[in-house]
Formats: structure tokens, C-alpha cells, sequence
């Protein structure tokens, strides 16, 4: 059987393979058109699109449905990071060289937003993800505040208007709660998934240890 990528290098020795990150859909079939909308609609109210259709009311609601619907999009993916990390923590407290090293959360969080594997750049790159740098950081802030996917009417139009710049302080308000030591790609590894991705190469394993 191979190595599965949840597997540990030996202990002690670098690089320290990591849990994969595994990343999960969710269902929101009118997401697109209303981020396509939201996008048209503030390059209107901007002047930097004609608008000869739409009043100024219309086109803030049109931003405010696509931000919301980026906040529940980041909000998905942050719970799969958050899962992540504490999968990247449970590894850490068994092992004594990384306890000793006191890396914490906030070490693994920095490493996927500021210097992921190039393996994870490159499916990223693959998938169509540009600023995966934002993406990250602001998941994990958005999701630093709520437990369970906010509905429209628990946010102020405010909120979801600016919702990028305090996703942002968020963020690094979290990195500001603990002390921790920087790590880098070399040192740890790991790979990234979609979640049916990561079920077929499971049901592989499975079928070459038990072919019956």
C-alpha cells in the first residue's frame, strides 16, 4: 500500500508531512450570477461602468446580495481551514520536537496564507484561484466570530458593504493571539483536496490493500 497523505514522515525528521487540506462544495446554484452582479454593480456606482438602466438603490442592493454571498462562500471555506488547523494541531501535541518548537494555530495559518507548498500554489493556479492569499486570511477571520453561517438579516447593510476590511483586521487579530514561531514550506508539507478528489484516492488505497 502507498503512503497516504495524512501519513507523518518519520518523527523528528524534516519535512513534517502534514493532514491534507481538504476543501469541501456547497450548494449555492444563483452564487455566480449574483457575484457577477455585485461586480457590475460597483464598477457602476464608480463611474467606471455606463449605466443608463439601473438607479442607485438598485445597484446597492446588487452589491450588498454578491458580498453576502462572498461572506457565506468564505465562511464554507473557513470552516474547512479551521478543521484543518485543528487537525495540524492534534499532530503537533503528539509530537515532542514540534511542542518543544511551540507552534501553535497561528503558525499553520500563516504558512497556507503566506507560503503554502508549491504543490498547493499550483492546484490552486489549476482550480482558477488567484488571491489565494486573500481567500485564506479572510475565511479564517470571518469564521474567528461566527459559528454557524450568518443569514442577511444578522448583518448590517455596513457590514456587508466594507465586510473585506474587517474579515481583514480580523485575521490578524487572530495571528495576534498568540505567540508563534514562523514555519515554512520545506519544513512542513502538505497537499490540498477537493473533498471528492480526496474520497476516490481513499477508495483506491482501499481497493489495492482489499481488492475483494
Amino acid at each position: 500500500m502507498s503512503e497516504l497523505p495524512s501519513q507523518l514522515t518519520e518523527p523528528g525528521k524534516h519535512p513534517w508531512k502534514m493532514p491534507p487540506l481538504i476543501l469541501h462544495p456547497f450548494a449555492d446554484s444563483s452564487g455566480p450570477t449574483r457575484l457577477v452582479e455585485s461586480s457590475r454593480a460597483s464598477m457602476m456606482l464608480q463611474g467606471l461602468l455606463p449605466n443608463s438602466e439601473f438607479s442607485a438603490e438598485e445597484l446597492d442592493r446588487r452589491l450588498l446580495d454578491g458580498r453576502f454571498c462572498e461572506i457565506r462562500m468564505l465562511f464554507y471555506v473557513g470552516k474547512d481551514l479551521t478543521r484543518w488547523l485543528e487537525q495540524c494541531m492534534d499532530l503537533v501535541n503528539r509530537e515532542s520536537a514540534l511542542k518543544q518548537r511551540n507552534v501553535k494555530a497561528q503558525s499553520f495559518a500563516a504558512l497556507l496564507v503566506e507560503d503554502p507548498p508549491e504543490s498547493v500554489k499550483t492546484k490552486l493556479r489549476k482550480w482558477g484561484v488567484a488571491d489565494y492569499r486573500a481567500i485564506f486570511s479572510r475565511a479564517l477571520g470571518i469564521n474567528s466570530i461566527f459559528s454557524e453561517v450568518p443569514t442577511r438579516t444578522e448583518l448590517t447593510d455596513e457590514f456587508i458593504r466594507q465586510y473585506f476590511r474587517y474579515a481583514d483586521q480580523l485575521y490578524a487579530c487572530y495571528l495576534s493571539l498568540a505567540p508563534h514561531p514562523a514555519i515554512n514550506a520545506h519544513e512542513f508539507q502538505f497537499e490540498l483536496y477537493a473533498s471528492g478528489e480526496y474520497s476516490r484516492l481513499l477508495e483506491k488505497e482501499w481497493t489495492a490493500v482489499d481488492p475483494e
